[in-house]
């Protein structure tokens, strides 16, 4: 194994990583929950303006669910390609980019909209 090939496995393991965790913490713990609690209620009984068919509950944790997914299948699609057939990945600029561009934009996004700890892991993706 070749230094970038391992790179890449460490670099989209720690999205894949980061996705579980997110899904887990989604799913299965209150770390997602609003301060006050209050807003919580309000989110529940409020739904957005396109519309009535959900709360603004419901569509944060869909979303949370569906982000999590995300970051869980593109690690799940590259691990396996990178581990069996590298010279497919490391042969295409288009599969040799994407990777790099999702954990940028995933770098940005982090940065701006959410918090510390997933800034970091994608910075070291």
């Amino acid at each position: 194994m070749d230094l970038a090939q391992l790179l890449m496995l460490i670099g989209i393991s720690i999205i894949g990583i980061l996705g579980g965790v997110h899904l887990v913490f989604t799913m299965f713990s209150r770390k997602f929950h609003p301060y006050p609690v209050s807003l919580l209620e309000s989110m529940r009984t409020s739904s957005p303006r396109i519309t009535k068919q959900t709360s603004m509950w419901k569509a944060w944790v869909g979303f949370n669910i569906g982000h999590s997914f995300g970051a869980i299948c593109f690690a799940a699609v590259y691990l396996p390609l990178i581990v069996t057939n590298f010279a497919i990945v490391s042969g295409s600029v288009w599969l040799s980019l994407l990777p790099v561009l999702v954990s940028l934009v995933y770098t940005i996004l982090a940065k701006i909209y959410w918090f510390k700890v997933p800034f970091t892991g994608f910075l070291l993706a």
